[in-house]
């Protein structure tokens, strides 16, 4: 759809009358039509804002209303109401401005401006409410189109009702005639549902300082990643003059993934992600900007005039529309020892032609020298072989002399560590000779256009090379196996969150029967299954697993109850005269509810309004058996929102997982039993409990008896990964995924073990665990089964305490003051915390500039926000240390 766009609008600005061949939704913009102010008549461009383009879709010109900036370095206002009022997405960008005249543009989402003038000066603020980032623009930035079926969301219930447009007039020498401006951006939205929601993350510095005279100086930015994932598509980079290049990365377990690098003096366009990047809960996003300050006279800092400077990594992403969040911030470094191991590339410069730097940012460093004279210091010889033209030219013919290593990485991956090494030495040795040093005397010299045009492909090669090094990311993990001998991975603690029991919830004392099953319905109350007066006792079955004890007649009570989650209230019940020893529990997306019996080797589907019994019924009673129709000791039941699926984990007497159609058609099986200390991928000893994880097509399987859980896709069956930890032991009981983690609970220590019994937070895009936790009233004796919903708060059911314990996330909060380049800060650190904000930061700081800091002009400016805005703040968690003969349960 997004496609289209361009031509569809040329003709409607060629010929007007055309729109009415479509089918117009104009009653709609009635309202607004009344309201909108006419531009001027020197501005090009359409005067009617509001074109629709057919049933569904419509394209919004937002544009200043005709303003001549007598000032440099003005911030102007406008906004536009969103003239429909039900829900709609934006799906495509075009940029209506020239570098000559604008120095960036950026458009908010908000609900209510800070002025309903045609125009105003942002000093007076952007909006009076928390606003969005839904565009940037700056250096003749190409239009920006969104994949299909991403969009930004606006309107309705929860998105924003106001556009705010913001441009930045650096130089005004263009105005010189007094012309009006009127530019912007135009829209293209569509009212049809997108299943991905489009989002901005703002990776900023607020506290850097360029020293006068400095060649090179790094300014680092870092957060971990607490929210749903999310996926990048796009970046742009922003610093002014001293700029050199801002690079982009996410880092997991150690590992390094470019999101994407650039020349912040070419186009500041949302440059498309070379490989699909997925953040997951856990990683750290990390951005570094390099500046020079050679030239300068004056330490330059952060601020909002062309002779400031920034850092910015404007991040665009998209997430599942359920979980979608619209704006991110990171304005601080919380892992700065994490730079240590920063990929070479990101102190390497990209070579810009003096042609493509922006012009009035020429003018305006023009004026900057005139006020202040140029350091002229001296150069030693070598320093003098390598200006900017040697420097890349030595770095060109390095890597020109390097064709062997791209062979060797492309096609004898065997070899590539030790030439990647030696390359890597190589440049590292050139970089530290020029120190990354620019000199902006020879900024203007001539280069021959030929040698540019090499250097830059053999950059360019350099930058193709270094990403070979990197794991593929159309992979959805890449973890590392433990060398063999080495056992498993070891938590490392992150966050700052900790699992605690909620100690004022009553129903840890509500003492149903052995509870073997609990999980959560769609309104998020707990549902518990449990035995009543029966009891799993070694007697229970023979040797060919036939329950023994079917005289004492079904349960006589509801075994299935309804809590409330707040006040442990029973809300409903039923299940009486059904089972006779209960097992699994889990709860499908339309609230029907499937669970096991391990005595009837059956498994059941409950609508929960419907009194006439189960709705469907997979297993033959009291038969167990191996084939399509039998059962033996089935344990759990996982059903797959998307398709429907039915997988079964049976269980206690066959060690594989079946697969059911949604009618309970048999589908498929995979599995067998393992045997010996050293079980294989797909060999299981009492698959226990499963849980999905839909949007990666994963089903993971807590392989009880061997402490571990295994993963595997639901297409295909393969065997994607193993989760084990020693401080598992030697069983994993029951598993629970939320996007992003992933809990556990394991059993009683074997003889001989230590390892206590405990619940496990961890992250599931690594495997890392992140929290331990137990509970304070009563003790885990077999936590049998566990839920976790998507606000954090977990349940743990036990079958041998006959208790269920609530536990919820909690954070630690700290209010401190620190210091950011010698300025003192009072922070509050924790939950609900907002942003820093940088007009008052700036206001009265001697050297630094509030212009353009006020709300929410971030090029330079702040970001107020009322929502967890996914960064935070230098502490991490640190996490106790861990402490932890199959039974029949």
């Amino acid at each position: 759809m997004a496609g289209r766009v361009p031509s569809l609008l040329v003709l409607l600005l060629v010929f007007p009358s055309s729109c009415l061949a479509f089918r117009s939704p104009l009653s709609v913009f009635k309202r607004f039509k009344e309201t909108t102010r006419p531009l001027s008549s020197e501005c090009l461009g359409t005067t009617r804002p509001v074109i629709p383009i057919d049933s569904s879709d419509f394209a919004l010109d937002i544009r200043m209303p005709g303003v001549t900036p007598k000032q440099s370095d003005t911030y102007f206002c406008m906004s536009m109401r969103l003239p429909v009022d039900e829900e709609a997405f934006v799906i495509d960008f075009k940029p209506q401005a020239s570098m000559d005249t604008v120095h960036h543009m950026l458009l908010f989402g908000c609900n209510m401006p800070s002025s309903t003038g045609s125009y105003w000066f942002c000093d007076e603020g952007t909006c009076t409410d928390k606003a969005n980032i839904l565009y940037a623009w700056a250096r003749n930035a190409p239009p920006t189109r969104l994949p299909k079926g991403v969009g930004f969301r606006v309107g309705g219930e929860t998105g924003s009702k106001y556009f705010v447009l913001q441009v930045h007039y650096g130089d005004i020498s263009a105005f010189r005639d007094n012309h009006k401006d009127c530019s912007g951006v135009s829209l293209h939205l569509t009212r049809l549902p997108q299943p991905l929601i489009a989002g901005m993350y703002l990776l900023m510095s607020v506290d850097t300082v360029i020293p006068a005279g400095e060649k090179v100086v790094n300014s680092d930015i870092s957060c971990h990643y607490k929210n749903y994932p999310m996926h990048v598509f796009a970046y742009r980079v922003h610093t002014h003059h001293l700029g050199k290049v801002v690079s982009g990365y996410r880092v997991r377990n150690g590992q390094w993934t470019l999101i994407g690098r650039q020349s912040p003096q070419l186009p500041q366009a949302f440059y498309p992600v070379e490989h699909p990047v997925d953040v997951s809960f856990g990683d750290i996003l990390a951005a570094r900007c390099v500046f020079t300050g050679e030239g300068r006279t004056e330490a330059t800092h952060i601020g909002g005039t062309s002779s400031d400077e920034m850092c910015n990594l404007y991040i665009m992403y998209y997430m599942e529309a359920k979980h979608a969040v619209s704006f991110m911030t990171c304005t601080q470094n919380v892992a700065p020892d994490t730079f240590r191991t920063i990929p070479p590339e990101a102190n390497i410069p990209i070579p810009v032609k003096s042609d493509m730097v922006m012009m009035h940012e020429h003018h305006k460093e023009t004026e900057y020298k005139d006020k202040i004279p140029l350091l002229q210091q001296p150069k030693r010889e070598e320093e003098e072989a390598l200006d900017q033209g040697d420097f890349y030219s030595l770095l060109s013919k390095l890597l020109g002399e390097r064709e062997d290593v791209v062979h060797v990485h492309k096609y004898n991956p065997t070899e590539k560590a030790e030439s990647e090494s030696d390359l890597v030495a190589e440049i590292a040795n050139v970089v530290q000779k020029k120190d990354l040093g620019w000199s902006d005397a020879r900024e203007g010299a001539e280069h021959d256009r030929g040698d540019a045009i090499l250097v830059r492909d053999r950059i360019h090669k350099f930058h193709r090379l270094v990403s070979t090094l990197r794991p593929p990311e159309s992979r959805v993990f890449s973890l590392q196996q433990p060398p063999s001998g080495e056992g498993t991975w070891e938590p490392e603690h992150t966050g700052d969150f900790h699992m605690e029991e909620a100690l004022d919830w009553p129903g840890v004392y509500l003492l149903p029967g052995q509870v073997s099953g609990v999980a959560l319905d769609p309104e998020n109350n707990l549902v518990i299954f449990h035995r009543g007066d029966h009891v799993w006792a070694g007697n229970s079955f023979d040797s060919k697993f036939v329950y023994q004890q079917r005289g004492l007649g079904p349960i006589e009570e509801d075994t299935i109850l309804v809590i409330d989650p707040n006040n442990a209230t029973v809300l409903q019940s039923s299940g009486k005269n059904l089972f006779y020893l209960p097992h699994g529990l889990s709860i499908d997306k339309d609230g029907n509810y499937w669970v096991t019996d391990v005595a009837l080797h059956q498994v059941f589907k409950l609508d929960p309004n419907n009194k006439e019994g189960p709705t469907l019924i997979l297993g033959r009673s009291m038969q167990p058996g191996s084939d399509q129709n039998h059962f033996c000791q089935p344990t759990d039941v996982a059903v797959d929102p998307g398709t429907g699926a039915i997988y079964v984990s049976d269980g206690y007497c066959n060690s594989r997982i079946v697969q059911f159609s949604p009618s309970g058609k048999f589908i498929t099986q995979w599995g067998e039993e393992s045997s010996g200390s050293s079980p294989q991928p797909g060999q299981f000893n009492v698959p226990h409990s499963l849980a999905l994880v839909p949007h990666l097509d994963q089903l993971c399987v807590a392989d009880r008896e061997n402490g571990r859980i295994q993963c595997f896709k639901t297409d295909t069956k393969e065997f994607v990964r193993e989760i084990k930890h020693s401080s598992f032991g030697r069983n994993v009981f029951a598993i629970s995924y939320i996007p992003g983690l992933l809990f556990a609970v394991n059993g009683k220590p074997h003889f001989g073990n230590q390892e206590p019994i405990q619940g496990f937070v961890m992250n599931f895009s690594n495997g890392e665990i992140i929290d331990i936790f137990r509970p304070v009233r009563k003790h885990f004796d077999m936590p049998h089964d566990i839920v976790a919903s998507e606000d954090g708060t977990v349940y743990i059911g036990d079958a041998h305490t006959n208790t269920v314990w609530k536990f919820t996330l909690t954070e630690k909060t700290e209010h401190r003051s620190v210091k950011k380049a010698g300025i003192e800060v009072q922070e509050i650190k924790g939950k609900g915390s907002k942003g820093l904000n940088l007009g008052n930061f700036f206001a009265n700081r001697k050297g630094y500039s509030r212009k353009g800091f006020d709300r929410l002009s971030t090029e330079g400016s702040d970001q107020e926000k009322e929502e967890d805005d996914g960064s935070e703040s230098e502490e991490e968690y640190s996490a106790p240390l861990p402490a932890p003969v199959p039974s029949s349960s």
